[in-house]
């Protein structure tokens, strides 16, 4: 999985430059791999946990933000008619990254619209803590990449307020699966193809 983790870090460094365009508004993106048939898959399952850091010591000791993302990913997987697989082998793999990075976001507003918090009308600069999600999903047959989400939204004051916390993630997934195609229920299952295991 090595080369998932260097997407992983590839993807976060581009979506911090998003920061910066503003942290009011979460960014919401999706990909699928060219090429890719989605409605052959039907199972899915949670690969190991990650191993790069969140960035936040606070992210890292909250008992319950493993269960909002889980929860939020296997609910919107379920939506679209994904199953979690039993013993057997699942068609695909789930993996996440969380992070929490300072940003500096520079307010625009006031030249924009000619008025100026200072006299001379300099460019104020907040520090703004900017978190971002990575969902992978991994063909569990191949270990190939076949489809990425990911978000971006400003964590003030979401750390301290678990339903807080729990519905942006909600919303962020849902976002994310939004444009995910659904299983075709009368196509041959991936684990069923020769050279499944």
């Amino acid at each position: 999985m090595r080369q998932l983790g260097r997407w992983t870090l590839l993807a976060l460094s581009g979506l911090a430059a998003l920061t910066l365009a503003g942290c009011a508004t979460m960014n919401v993106s999706s990909h699928v791999q060219q090429g890719i048939d989605f409605t052959k898959y039907r199972t899915f399952d949670w690969g190991p946990a990650d191993a790069l850091p969140t960035g936040d010591p606070r992210l890292d000791r909250d008992p319950f933000f493993q269960d909002h993302v889980q929860g939020a990913v296997e609910k919107g997987l379920a939506a679209k008619g994904f199953k979690r697989a039993g013993d057997g082998t699942p068609d695909l793999v789930i993996h996440y990254h969380a992070n929490i990075t300072q940003r500096v976001d520079v307010n625009r507003l006031d030249r924009e619209y000619g008025y100026c918090y200072d006299a001379d009308c300099l460019v104020r600069v907040f520090d703004v803590e900017a978190g971002t999600l990575v969902l992978d999903i991994v063909d569990a047959r191949t270990n190939r990449l076949v489809w990425r989400g990911w978000a971006q939204h400003s964590v003030q004051d979401m750390l301290r307020d678990q339903d807080r916390m729990a519905a942006k993630i909600n919303e962020a997934v849902g976002r994310m699966f939004e444009h995910l195609q659904r299983p075709d229920m009368d196509a041959r299952p991936v684990s069923a193809r020769t050279g499944a295991h």
